[in-house]
């Protein structure tokens, strides 16, 4: 390998001519937005489209500020300063490999317990957007009732302590009550993670904490400012050696590249207190109205990685796309998607649920996208509940058939059981492993344990087409295997051996 040349704005011009880089003079980009949760998804997609506007000398004055509020968030702080905040995006097409550097990322706050510097940020007047990627499981959600959980430790830190607070939505409540007081006026929140109504689930974090200290300050929140919902479109793994080992064998010394896939979405209601970039532009979808398309997108793409996560688990395959390359599991896949998601699913403009099902299997099925099962299945007691309980409480009401969500419900609970099907070790991948893998430990002798956990399924364990079938495919699974019960799902008839003996 050829020496390789550290990342920085010095360096942009010493790059391979196939190496795209900002056509755009750096220094002239002044903030407009925060951006909290620098992850690899933000920073292949949102960081992306103001990139591209960069490049065509537009909206200058949006340049993204990075964020975060927890202690790890450091050192992705210090990687990006140290490359002048640049990323390398590489995309993973079947069929060839484009790179990409991209420079919408001007500064990094620091990260501190009491968010000071986060919440001087917010409150500088050049800030007119206030975004978010903070997963889907991180805005302090009631688990029974959806509602905001105003009991949580962390909620009643910052009620009491609002001037200090730990967690992202109390900074942004601390920033807003700065801006308010000299009458600098409000500014938006974005969220960017994939909660169906993620604005509404924003505006409701945002308000229900402010109204713990301030209901003043709550009410001019929930009048002045606005929270658009979206729906965000990018597979985007995690980095880990190979993907550096990518980046390095094009002699960029990047510590912290980004790989994607040739395929990016973003619908955005139309809806900003404070003026926003032309993102249009550059391929985002403005809108009035985003609910249908975050319905397609969360319940057949989400919850389809969800299908091939689990079920990939407990086999021991390791990638999405060796899932989906797997006969049973697309079986299964394929199925489920289209007798029991996809018919629940309305059309928006351009797609039908059954176009989007055929693009979601090409884009799961590229074996160039190193998207692992572990990844994906990450904080399932998040995202079966946003993903996968919203197609079976549809399909329960129009009286159809819920046999396949609930075989895709009895995959998770035995991968929560910690043990995949050749003895290794399921390592805790849910921040409640803990009550997950007890109840999934109890299944083995009583299935419904599983889903009497109200938290998770609510009313569900009232509804016997759900349990009758939950409980048989469960114990299918433990006496003949996954691929066994895979395949007897995927009879004709979509039963088990045993019901039909």
């Amino acid at each position: 390998m050829d020496k390789l040349t550290p990342l920085s704005n010095a360096t942009l011009a010493s790059f391979a001519p196939d190496v795209r880089v900002p056509r755009y003079d750096r220094a002239a980009l002044t903030p407009g937005i925060v951006h909290i949760g620098l992850g690899n998804f933000h920073r292949a997609h949102q960081a992306w489209y103001l990139h591209r506007l960069f490049d065509q000398g537009l909206s200058m004055d949006w340049a993204i500020v990075g964020a975060g509020v927890r202690a790890a968030d450091a050192a992705q702080r210090e990687k990006l300063l140290a490359q002048d905040c640049l990323t390398t995006l590489i995309e993973l097409d079947p069929s060839h490999l484009s790179v990409e550097i991209t420079g919408a990322m001007i500064d990094y706050v620091p990260v501190e317990a009491q968010n000071t510097a986060l919440i001087a940020k917010m409150a500088d007047p050049d800030i007119r957007i206030v975004a978010l990627t903070v997963t889907e499981g991180g805005y302090y959600l009631n688990s029974t009732t959806g509602g905001f959980d105003a009991a949580h430790p962390d909620i009643l830190h910052d009620g009491t302590n609002p001037e200090t607070p730990k967690t992202a939505f109390g900074a942004m409540v601390a920033a807003l009550k700065i801006r308010r007081a000299s009458g600098l006026g409000p500014f938006t929140g974005m969220s960017c993670d994939n909660l169906q109504g993620n604005g509404a689930i924003l505006r409701q974090t945002v308000v229900g904490l402010a109204r713990l200290s301030d209901p003043d300050l709550a009410d001019w929140i929930d009048e002045t400012c606005t929270f658009p919902n979206s729906m965000v479109d990018c597979i985007v793994p995690a980095t880990g050696p190979t993907e550096l080992a990518i980046v390095q064998s094009l002699g960029i010394d990047d510590k912290a590249p980004v790989t994607h896939e040739n395929f990016r979405q973003w619908v955005i209601e139309d809806a900003f207190c404070a003026g926003r970039p032309d993102w249009e532009k550059v391929g985002a979808t403005l809108t009035s109205d985003v609910h249908d398309y975050e319905a397609m997108k969360i319940r057949m793409l989400n919850g389809g990685h969800q299908v091939l996560a689990n079920a990939g688990e407990i086999m021991g395959i390791k990638t999405i796309s060796a899932a989906m390359a797997h006969p049973a599991i697309d079986a299964l896949f394929t199925k489920v998607q289209t007798e029991e998601i996809a018919r629940y699913v309305k059309p928006v403009p351009g797609c039908t649920p059954d176009g989007y099902l055929r693009l979601i299997m090409q884009r799961f099925a590229n074996p160039r996208i190193v998207d692992t099962t572990r990844r994906v299945a990450f904080d399932g007691s998040s995202r079966h509940t946003g993903f996968i309980v919203p197609s079976l409480r549809d399909a329960l009401a129009a009286g159809g058939t819920v046999e396949g969500l609930a075989l895709v419900e009895a995959l998770w609970a035995r991968m929560c059981f910690g043990e995949r099907e050749d003895g290794t070790v399921i390592a805790p991948n849910d921040p409640h492993w803990a009550a997950l893998n007890a109840a999934a430990i109890d299944t083995r002798t009583a299935p419904l344990t599983w889903i009497n956990q109200p938290g998770l399924y609510g009313t569900l364990a009232d509804a016997p087409a759900f349990t009758d079938a939950f409980e048989r495919w469960l114990t299918m699974l433990w006496a003949e295997g996954c691929e066994a019960t895979l395949k007897a799902y995927a009879k004709p008839n979509g039963q088990s051996a045993r019901q039909t003996a």
